[in-house]
Formats: structure tokens, sequence, C-alpha cells
């Protein structure tokens, strides 16, 4: 098409905080409505607000990991609209004074480097929760839960860098991976712990002036996020393309049709009409206070993932899969050191135990199977007391029951089988029953040892030492 996008993303992030940004309610998930709530987070008059410093503290860990300037001084305001689950009639933001500013997240695509600018990191109170049952029938009814009301949360804005829909879905899950390992945000998209706005616009190739821009509204999925912005840009192209005028609205995308439709007009800054929040002091954050939470950031997805390429020897796309998550890459270190074997934990990791682990529907903190015994394991199959088609067994017996490979391999009798008398009777065995095999191989045709190998494996169990078979099975046959 003769138009590009443009695209810049806003990401709604709740902050871990045991308790609410305002007020000492939980925030705990799951409650039964409206009860983790008080007269602040309802909105009662006089009511007043005390910030929470673990969350001013979690969003400076956001702002330093995304390299931006967190600033001595930052304001909070009011920021005017009506929603029915908006007590107040006012939400509790940052507007032009926001926490932090600047920053950039950047990742290599192939031979590609992508650059996005950050443009604000700011804190803001969430609004509670509207609930419809029958929606457009005239029996609909509407339920408000105001659990939600006061959730602390950070609104990290892009710099409209973005210029398709699959770079936006990068950005999106390169993030989430960020805040998760800050420890800061648990990543539920369901839940709506962490959400996405996206404002999409077209231009005529080679031009620097922004089109008329729509935002898609609360978007909670990767894949959701990018068919929702193509759907978008195509639906810009075409309408530029027949000379029709692009509206400035607020979009929400309906997941089944794959489209988008129409929520509401677009507003303005001037809209909401922000002033400063008189409840609130100035939020001042000291330079010792940015240096301790700096001193506490872990190690970032990105930087794991480039020392795993360097120090354990792995290859990127290897790399990459452990590191989707701080907790897999932690499993895998442990069973790389234990083993001193990096290619073969990676192997195991992500064959037969992301297999049990998507069988089950679990996450890598619910196996059962500690890092120190699937290390175990490995270390039987590096001793050869067991083979690997033997050990994928033994993972599953590992995963079902919690015994050691050690006591399944000699309660269940599966050690490898090193004696040759043993071998040789498995051997004769089979070349009694496949007599054609083994004239086929005696005339020449060496296709068919691998055949006989393979049926003396299988009359061993799996557990024949191979190459105590190849040796027998030579002899056997005449060399």
């Amino acid at each position: 098409m003769p138009y590009e996008a443009v695209i810049g993303l806003e990401i709604h992030a709740q902050l871990l905080t045991t308790t609410k940004i305002f007020c000492g309610c939980e925030t705990a998930f799951g409650a039964p409505p409206n009860t983790h709530v008080c007269p602040v987070c309802l909105g009662f008059p006089g009511a007043l607000p005390m910030l929470n410093q673990r969350a001013v503290e979690y969003a400076i860990r956001a702002a330093l990991a995304l390299g931006c300037t967190v600033h001595p001084t930052s304001v909070f305001a009011r920021t005017n609209y009506f929603y029915p689950d908006l007590p107040k009639g006012y939400q509790i933001s940052q507007y032009d004074r926001p926490l932090a500013t600047g920053g950039q997240l950047t990742w290599q695509d192939g031979e590609r480097e992508v650059h996005v600018g950050i443009t604000r990191i700011h804190m803001e109170e969430d609004a509670g929760k509207s609930l419809h049952e029958g929606f457009g029938d005239s029996s609909m009814s509407s339920y408000i839960d105001l659990n939600r009301a006061g959730v602390p949360l950070i609104e990290i804005v892009s710099e409209p860098d973005l210029r398709s829909a699959a770079d936006a879905g990068q950005f999106f899950a390169r993030l989430r991976a960020i805040l998760v390992a800050l420890g800061i945000n648990d990543g539920n998209m369901e839940e709506g712990s962490l959400r996405c706005d996206a404002n999409v616009s077209v231009r005529p190739w080679g031009t620097t002036t922004f089109g008329t821009k729509t935002e898609i509204k609360n978007v909670n999925s990767f894949r959701y996020l990018e068919k929702a912005i193509d759907y978008e840009i195509h639906r810009h192209c075409d309408l530029v393309m027949r000379g029709e005028r692009i509206v400035q609205e607020t979009r929400l995308f309906d997941s089944a049709s794959g489209h988008t439709f129409s929520m509401r007009s677009k507003e303005d800054a001037h809209d909401y009409r922000y002033f400063p929040e008189p409840d609130l002091p100035p939020l001042t954050i000291t330079a010792a206070w940015v240096a301790d939470v700096a001193r506490t950031l872990p190690e970032l997805p990105d930087a794991r993932r480039a020392r795993f390429i360097s120090e354990y020897a792995l290859p990127p796309y290897d790399a990459a899969w452990l590191t989707q998550s701080m907790a897999m890459a932690s499993y895998f270190e442990a069973v790389a050191r234990a083993t001193k074997n990096p290619k073969a934990s990676s192997n195991w990791v992500m064959g037969e135990l992301a297999r049990l682990m998507k069988e089950r529907g679990h996450e890598i903190e619910q196996v059962p199977v500690s890092a120190d015994a699937l290390a175990g394991l490995i270390g039987l199959i590096d001793a050869g007391r067991i083979s690997g088609s033997i050990a994928k067994g033994v993972l599953e017996k590992m995963y079902a029951d919690g015994r050691s490979a050690e006591v399944i391999v000699d309660q269940d009798g599966l050690a490898r089988i090193d004696d040759e008398g043993a071998v040789l009777v498995a051997v004769q065995g089979v070349l009694a029953v496949n007599a054609d095999a083994a004239a086929d191989y005696r005339a020449g045709k060496t296709k068919s040892f691998g055949f006989l190998v393979g049926q003396v494996m299988k009359a061993s169990g799996g557990k024949a030492n191979p190459a105590l078979v190849n040796a027998v099975l030579k002899r056997e046959l005449g060399g």
C-alpha cells in the first residue's frame, strides 16, 4: 500500500502492591464484589488520599529499567470525566508533570534493530469495573464492582515509533517481560492487570506529517493487539484511498469478528479539565531514593538472554525461549549449574519438561520436578546408566509421583544392560525371527542392520547398551 502506519502504545500496568494507591484496601483479585472498599476509594466527601510509598518505588523501578529520567518533583492531577464505575467523578493521575520521561526499548529483529522511545511513565489509580448481563436485550442488567477502584497503575506511553502490528506486539511482549522480571506486575492480562491501548494513523510514504489517529482501547493479548492494529491500518488506508475522512475516535476490538468498532469520540486533553490534585502535595523523589532502588534492580530479560548465549554457549533460539519468563530462566540455570551440561539441560527443559507442562496446563512454578531432580536424571544419562529414550519415561514418572530418577531406575529395573551375555540372548532371539533381514545384510544390503538394531533395542525394552548391541550383532552376523 502507498501508506505507512504510525503506531504508539499506552500500557496500563497494575502494580503488585498489597494495598491500593491512596488507601489501605487490599488489591487481591477475585474477592466478592465491593468488599475491598473504603470511604477513600468510594469517593466519600471529606475522605483524603494518602500515597502508597511502595507504589512509588515500583514505578521508579519501571522507569529505571526503561532508561527514563525520574524527576525530583512530579504532580498528581484530577482527570475529570464521568464513568458509572468512577465514584468520585474524577481519576487521580499525573498530567503535565509526570514521574518520569524519556527512555527507550530496543531489540534485534534479525538484522534489523528496532528502537522505540518512551515518552513518559506516570502513576494513577484505576477505576472500578462494570459488568453486564443480557447485553442488547430488554432485560439487560448492569452491575458495578468497585474493588478495582483505586488499584495502583503506571501508564507507560511510547513514542509513535512503531510501524507495524508485529513490532507493536513485540514491544508489548518485551515490556511485559521486563515488568514481570522487575516483580512489579504479574503480567496477567486475562485478569486485567496489564492492558494496552494503541493509537493508529497512516500517512503517505516519505511524509512526516501525522494523519488523524484512532485509539484502540483495552486490548489484553499480544495476538489481539496485532489483529486489531492490522485491521485498523487497513481500514484507515481504505478510507483515505476512497477520499473519505478519518474520524478521531476511540474504538474497541471484537475478537470474534476481528474488527474494531466505534466506542466514543476521542477526547483531547482539555476535555478532561486537568488541574492539580488539591489533596495531595507534589511528590518529591530524592536522588538517594532513586539510587537505592537502582541497586535492587534484577538482571533483565535481554541481559539474561545475552549472558545465556555467552556463558552457556546456547543458540540464540534456546536463550530466547528460556528467558520468556524469569522463573523459567532461573529453573534452567539451576539445572545447568548442577549438571555442568547446559545444552542437555536446555534440551530437556525445552523438550520433555515443556511437553509435560503443556499437557497438564502447568506453569514452571507448578512443576513438581525440582531443578535438582531434573539434573539428577540428566546425570544418569551422562553417566550411561540409562538411555535417552528410557529417560523420557522416567521423567513422566517423576512428574507423576515425585520419586527421584535414581529411585525410579532402581525400583523399576530400568538401568542400562551392559551384560554381554544378556545382549547376546536378545540378539540371537531377534536373528531367529528375522532371518530374511539377516540374509539381506550378509548379502550386502547394509540398511537392514539398522532395522535389526532397533529390534534388539525393542526386545530389551530400550535398556541394552547401544554400542554393545552393535558389536554383538555384527559379530553374530559375521562381521
